[in-house]
């Protein structure tokens, strides 16, 4: 998922829309360099749970790096999508506020071109739920680099929300994270004639226009890359993927009750037995 805040009745239902163009979704937006991928995940091998996790861009990833991922996403097309293109990872249709995952289970939560769309407040206290203490939330949105005038001219037709991560302000003011920790990467993104299209047709304020507007649209797009693309060779887009990470408040330090009962369903493990992780990710 990907773009707006969800301010008005309109942007929920551009939040909504993505799984009408879930494939141009996969094939139009870039991905995320490894240097970003290693910084969201801390480092060595550990349990990853992405929510809203799309088509997978940021999944592929993660999982290449070696970590074990768990994806969630509330969009069956777009889950679809990532079931095909990460097959090896358990995946199932959830959203932010309702974690499908054990208390203290997960090292790593990593939230990709989404988090604003979310209910922060709730989503914050999942998340810190689901965290094993000493583990962080990660964020990151990949935004185009308009410092070059060209770029500035393609963010007149496209739209400019993907610049805006003030969402991730949220963080800083939540009891639930300590310190909220920056970092840019930079990378490109080569795309041609037909996927400029796809970049455009997945933004939401593009997949909610009417049929004729939306022509007129992707027409003035064309029009833009015959004018400042290289015909086969493609165009090279700039962008700094921004990147936030804070570690859990544990509330709770005093260890395990060695009263309590087993609990009833799965039970998390140390990583190793990864099926058993999560509430129905077996």
């Amino acid at each position: 998922m990907n773009d707006e805040p969800p301010t008005t009745a309109a942007t929920a239902d551009r939040a909504r829309s993505f799984g009408s163009v879930a494939e141009a979704y996969d094939r139009g937006r870039p991905g995320y360099p490894a240097e970003a991928v290693a910084w969201l995940a801390g480092g060595e091998a550990k349990v990853v749970l992405e929510l809203a996790a799309g088509t997978g861009k940021l999944t592929r990833a993660l999982v290449d790096q070696g970590h074990a991922v768990f994806a969630t996403e509330p969009d069956e097309a777009m889950l679809e999508v990532l079931r095909e293109r990460v097959p090896e990872v358990s995946a199932r249709a959830a959203t932010a506020e309702s974690i499908p995952a054990n208390d203290r289970s997960v090292d790593v939560v990593v939230v990709a071109q989404a988090f604003h769309w979310f209910d922060h407040r709730a989503a914050l206290a999942e998340i810190a739920r689901v965290l094993k203490p000493g583990g962080h939330l990660a964020l990151v949105w990949n935004s185009r680099d308009e410092r070059i005038p060209w770029v500035r001219r393609m963010g007149d037709i496209l739209g400019r929300q993907d610049l805006d991560t003030s969402s991730a302000e949220h963080v800083v003011h939540s009891e639930h994270f300590g310190f909220v920790e920056e970092a840019t990467f930079k990378h490109w993104q080569e795309v041609n004639r037909e996927t400029i299209l796809d970049l455009a047709r997945s933004r939401s304020t593009v997949t909610t226009m009417g049929e004729e507007e939306r022509d007129d649209h992707l027409a003035r797009v064309l029009a833009f890359y015959d004018d400042y693309g290289r015909g086969m060779d493609g165009m090279q887009i700039p962008y700094v993927t921004r990147c936030y990470r804070a570690v859990v408040v544990d509330d709770d330090d005093t260890g395990p009750d060695p009263d309590a009962q087993e609990p009833d369903g799965p039970v998390v493990s140390d990583g190793t037995d990864t099926d058993m992780l999560l509430i129905d990710f077996r």
